[in-house]
């Protein structure tokens, strides 16, 4: 049966259970700095054509931000992103990795406990006294001496038994960077979010433009089916000699004209089709999308004031998670100031034979503690708390820049959607104007009043038109999505893992670990 330390031993255990817990952490307590954020939106104004929601409703998106396109095709591509995009399962490595380091740090504040098994043989050599010969060796002077023989001796040692070694981090080092690694695996795991926002504002953007290529290709083969018809008049004409064959090639030049336009979208569509794909995870082989038309309506985005951004954004939640990381490093580098105190403990049984091992008479233990303190070291300490500060400055002046980034990203979806609201409205009164014109001029050449360059003009003017209307519905969809990445995408910073999740509550810890670990 294994004894106990004695008396003394745990004398000594409980003169050291209040400094234990009288711990703390030096260094700077975190408190998250201000941000420069405006009180409201500059941009966010009614226009005609968008419709703001109302600032209660900024809530309302939630998650599926994209299921606003009322689009089941869109729906399931960007459901892929999440799962097979393979950017985002690097991330989401990382942030895997991120967590798995804090249990690695955490490891620290428990005490080493090792065991050993030894078995040492010994042959030790010695001389002795040759008794039983008798024989006296007598030297010229006339004195005698016994004689000596060499003998070995062999001994035979097992040994067994735990050593336990306990860094107490009575000044905080190994807990703040606990701390650290934990703000750490929360960056990350914002990051992770971000990304996978990021490649889903991507693939809309991308299915969108698409969409594009197919109204447009769409538009142009209505007008080569409307060029077609004006190629018969001419023809026609040419036939019962009131036309000029000028007429008739001049017509056949616009409708091949715009048939090479219409062949042309392919080529940018097939792009858009190969972009989409590698964002869901598949390989553009797998991947094929039938022809649809750019939605004709923009649906409406809930907008509420600036500061909803330090919560719905995940770049900014991110970059604030970092700087709480960083404050807690300037509390570690400030903790080598202090002195390293450690806990060391033995308890062993050494002899022979084995049998006979495990008695108190074989028993050795002891217990100490040491403490440890860099009387001179050039400077490096110092230095390393003004590194440290420095870097939480730049870390919060980066969290300031992301946060100025992400207003201005908010103003300038906002603005160009109700700028393009304004100009879509007057491209449609334009292009009602350009089809007029087409009618008229057609209806004049009929009439013998106007030659066919006349009608050939005002078709072009009226086609030329209509893309800059389509290009333009295109633009308000596209800044749309923009504005919905912009405002976070429904994402909110209590996604983000607890520091609760991150660790486990275990009995065998200090109390005041446990208090000070959140």
């Amino acid at each position: 049966m294994i004894q106990t330390p004695s008396r003394p031993a745990w004398r000594t255990i409980l003169l050291l259970t209040p400094l234990v817990l009288s711990a703390c952490m030096v260094g700077p307590d975190y408190k998250r700095p201000t941000a420069i954020i405006s009180p409201k939106f500059k941009e966010l104004r009614p226009a005609p054509g968008w419709q703001y929601a109302q600032p209660s409703l900024a809530a309302a998106q939630k998650g599926k931000w994209w299921t606003v396109y009322n689009d089941p095709l869109l729906n399931s591509l960007e459901e892929r992103v999440a799962i097979s995009n393979q950017n985002v399962a690097q991330y989401e490595a990382q942030y895997r990795e991120a967590r798995a380091a804090i249990n690695s740090i955490r490891a620290e504040l428990y005490p080493t406990l090792s065991g050993s098994l030894s078995f040492n043989r010994n042959s030790t050599g010695r001389g002795s006294r040759n008794a039983s010969s008798g024989v006296l060796v007598n030297y010229g002077s006339g004195s005698t001496e016994t004689s000596y023989t060499p003998s070995n001796t062999t001994e035979t040692t097992y040994g067994m038994g735990p050593t336990a070694s306990w860094d107490l981090d009575l000044w905080g080092a190994i807990r703040r960077q606990i701390q650290a690694q934990v703000t750490e695996a929360q960056a990350t795991a914002a990051d992770l979010a971000n990304a996978t926002l990021s490649y889903q504002i991507q693939l809309a953007t991308a299915y969108f433009n698409l969409r594009y290529q197919d109204s447009l290709k769409d538009l142009l083969h209505r007008n080569v089916q409307f060029y077609e018809r004006s190629l018969q008049i001419t023809e026609n004409q040419f036939q019962a000699g009131v036309a000029d064959p000028t007429t008739v090639l001049q017509a056949r030049t616009q409708l091949e004209q715009t048939r090479a336009q219409e062949i042309q979208t392919g080529i940018t569509r097939a792009q858009y089709e190969h972009a989409i794909a590698v964002l869901a995870g598949e390989t553009p082989a797998d991947l094929n999308i039938a022809p649809g038309m750019l939605p004709r309506s923009i649906p409406a985005i809930p907008v509420s004031v600036p500061a909803t951004l330090l919560q719905r954004r995940p770049d900014i939640a991110a970059a604030e998670r970092r700087m709480e990381e960083y404050n807690a490093k300037i509390g570690a580098a400030i903790a080598a100031f202090y002195p390293d105190v450690k806990l060391t403990a033995s308890y062993s049984y050494s002899g022979d034979p084995v049998g006979a091992l495990v008695q108190v008479a074989n028993r050795i233990w002891s217990l100490g503690a040491a403490a440890t303190e860099t009387i001179f070291e050039g400077g490096a300490r110092t230095a390393a708390v003004h590194e440290a500060n420095a870097s939480y400055n730049a870390y919060t002046a980066a969290y300031r820049q992301t946060v100025l980034t992400a207003l201005q990203n908010t103003e300038d979806q906002l603005s160009n959607l109700r700028i393009l609201a304004d100009q879509a409205a007057q491209q449609e009164i334009a292009l009602a104007a350009a089809n007029r014109a087409v009618s008229v001029s057609m209806n004049q050449y009929l009439a013998g009043t106007e030659i066919y360059t006349t009608v050939i003009t005002a078709e072009v003017t009226a086609l030329s038109n209509a893309e800059t209307a389509l290009a333009i519905q295109q633009s308000r969809i596209v800044d749309s999505v923009s504005l919905i990445g912009a405002l976070g995408g429904g994402w909110d910073a209590a996604a983000l893992p607890s520091k609760d999740s991150m660790q486990t509550d275990n009995p065998f810890l200090p109390s005041f670990i446990q208090k000070d670990r959140n």
